[in-house]
């Protein structure tokens, strides 16, 4: 049985692979038109989680609360570490087409800012258990993120065309939008549209192969939920940021604004999404409870979480910073087995 997890759990981390690429190339091909910055932390951000959102919106919808907001904990935690890591490892070594000493992270100011407020609202917000009013909140906040990305998008539309572009390693990072051929960027849509349905469709059953492989094999309920589980939902994620981080600056700056995008995403969206399902279950007037795991986690991810943005407050950021948060992520997990392990999150 396990060898048929093991099998099935490759086919699907195939198709992941496949819908990843042809995701990241439909999101290459958009940025020229909207921007970088708007395509990777919007679409390309939403695309990526769509997977996540469903597992949340069932889990919230069925009852079971803390395995809805431990989804999106566990996401903030991984790929504000190991996730960011792994693309700086990419895009500053020759795994890279075009490597980079550093990636300019300079133009992100309003993301990072965001996501900081975001983290410790969220983390505020929990004391007393999650309502509708904080659904709200959540809602809020996620819609002025929205509005933020828009204007700012509009903005440099509106730009003179005479602007030269700023340059990363001699690599010209254009974030003025440009004139895209019609056919063009109708090919680039269905590719975004057809890597996105891969995604949402491939992702579940990697995620049950992959756990259904690692409890056969003997593996840990402590080592599936705090590891395995998280790099199983954010597979998606991943690939999709390898693969842009692989085609130099232009690419390298959608992945960045996919990991802020993706995060605030997580600390909006998906906790209201999270709370409205538990709505949905328990009543208008629902709330999510806090545990001890679930509090010790808020904590823990909020800490990592403006650790990582504090290091982001720089001009770029380079492979010695995605070794600090390797090694980040590395004590993350040892400190997480040191926590109270009610794992069952109900």
């Amino acid at each position: 049985m396990a060898e048929n997890n093991l099998l099935m759990m490759l086919l699907w981390l195939g198709e992941l692979t496949l819908a990843s690429w042809v995701l990241s190339y439909g999101a290459e091909h958009l940025s020229m038109r909207y921007g970088a910055k708007f395509v990777g932390r919007t679409l390309l951000s939403v695309a990526t989680t769509l997977p996540e959102i469903a597992i949340v919106v069932y889990a919230a919808a069925g009852g079971f609360y803390g395995t809805a907001i431990g989804a999106g904990l566990g996401s903030n935690l991984l790929m504000m570490t190991l996730g960011l890591a792994v693309m700086l490892l990419v895009a500053t070594t020759r795994l890279s087409k075009a490597p980079l000493k550093g990636i300019d992270v300079s133009t992100f100011k309003l993301d990072k800012i965001f996501l900081l407020v975001t983290a410790v609202v969220s983390a505020a917000l929990f004391l007393d258990g999650y309502n509708y009013i904080d659904g709200f909140i959540f809602t809020g906040m996620f819609v002025a993120y929205l509005v933020m990305a828009l204007m700012e998008m509009r903005a440099e539309k509106k730009k003179p065309k005479t602007e030269k572009p700023h340059e990363v390693e001699g690599h010209k990072v254009v974030e003025v939008a440009h004139v895209v051929p019609r056919r063009q960027m109708m090919k680039a849509m269905l590719a975004f549209a057809a890597g996105t349905a891969g995604i949402f469709l491939g992702a579940e059953p990697f995620i049950h192969s992959l756990q259904g492989f690692s409890l056969e094999s003997g593996v840990s309920v402590i080592v599936l939920a705090i590891i395995i589980s998280p790099i199983a939902g954010e597979m998606p994620e991943k690939i999709s940021m390898i693969l842009l981080a692989r085609k130099g600056a232009a690419g390298a700056s959608i992945a960045v604004a996919n990991v802020l995008g993706s995060k605030i995403l997580n600390n909006t969206l998906l906790l209201a999404v999270a709370v409205f399902g538990a709505m949905y279950h328990g009543g208008f007037f629902a709330n999510i409870d806090a545990n001890p795991l679930l509090e010790y986690q808020m904590i823990l991810v909020t800490v990592v979480t403006i650790g990582a943005v504090t290091m982001m407050f720089k001009k770029e950021i380079g492979l010695k910073i995605g070794i600090i948060l390797a090694v980040m992520y590395a004590v993350s997990l040892v400190i997480q087995f040191l926590l109270p392990q009610d794992l069952t999150l109900h």
